[in-house]
């Protein structure tokens, strides 16, 4: 379908997603987060796509929300208009995505790259929950997303005083994978996407579940449900193919059954 608010292609086994709003630094209102949400089930649906890249420009991946979309509305409008739940939509994808980050990374930014699966950063990289400068505060998991990944300390004192984090600290905290220059972060993470794309389809999906798992179930409930994913995929073909493979010396190749 058309899109406005972002731009997509497929590379090879990656689709990829820009934010397209660069004179707003790509600040999210509601019609970028339903195009945003739309392509990911889209590209999700879509068995030549194997992994999904979403990147803003070198400025900003996104500034945050768009205040003046929501400066005058009421808490009955926020709570009819539920604008949040595209971050569950982006959730509920199952294909891995790993987020491009140059630039300002900050609020309803920073929680989208947070609801990915990997992140990679520019050097030039900032990340920042500022909401607490609005009179408000973050709502679309920063709280609990930045504090599981980078510990309470550190969280709290961004989301009491909304300072941000270079690359360099995000990737020591934890927050991101890996930072690279400005000039070939996207490049970097379409490669790593593109070397995700290129193992067993069904192996990395319920990887993918199994990891995001961690942190919502307790340690043995956690091992429990590791363990019955490792056995289910014995009854896959790329299992067979892939052990096969091994065996024989050669590269497999997936079916993704």
């Amino acid at each position: 379908m058309p899109y406005e608010a972002i731009l997509t292609e497929v590379r090879e086994r990656v689709g990829l997603i820009r934010l397209n709003r660069p004179q707003q630094l790509n600040a999210l209102n509601a019609q970028l987060m339903e195009e945003v949400a739309t392509a990911l089930e889209e590209f999700d649906r879509d068995e030549n796509v194997g992994c999904i890249v979403i990147t803003g420009d070198e400025r900003a991946f996104a500034a945050g929300a768009d205040i003046k979309e929501m400066a005058g509305a009421s808490a009955v409008d926020m709570l009819t208009g539920d604008s949040i739940s595209r971050w569950d939509r982006i959730k509920k994808i199952k294909k891995p995505i790993v987020a491009a980050v140059s630039g300002w990374c900050l609020g309803g930014g920073c929680e989208v790259a947070m609801a990915c699966d990997i992140i990679v950063a520019s050097e030039s990289a900032q990340f920042g929950q500022p909401e607490i400068n609005l009179g408000v505060m973050p709502g679309a998991g920063g709280t609990q997303r930045l504090t599981r990944a980078i510990g309470k300390s550190k969280a709290m004192e961004m989301v009491l005083t909304g300072r941000t984090l270079s690359a360099r600290e995000a990737e020591q905290a934890g927050l991101v994978s890996r930072v690279a220059p400005v000039e070939v972060y996207l490049d970097e993470a379409l490669k790593l996407a593109g070397e995700i794309a290129s193992r067993a389809p069904i192996a990395i999906r319920l990887a993918k579940e199994a990891v995001n798992k961690a942190y919502e179930m307790p340690l043995t409930d956690g091992l429990d449900y590791e363990r019955r994913l490792f056995y289910f995929l014995f009854a896959t073909e790329d299992q067979k193919e892939g052990m096969q493979a091994f065996v024989d010396k050669r590269p497999a190749e997936w079916k993704g059954r």
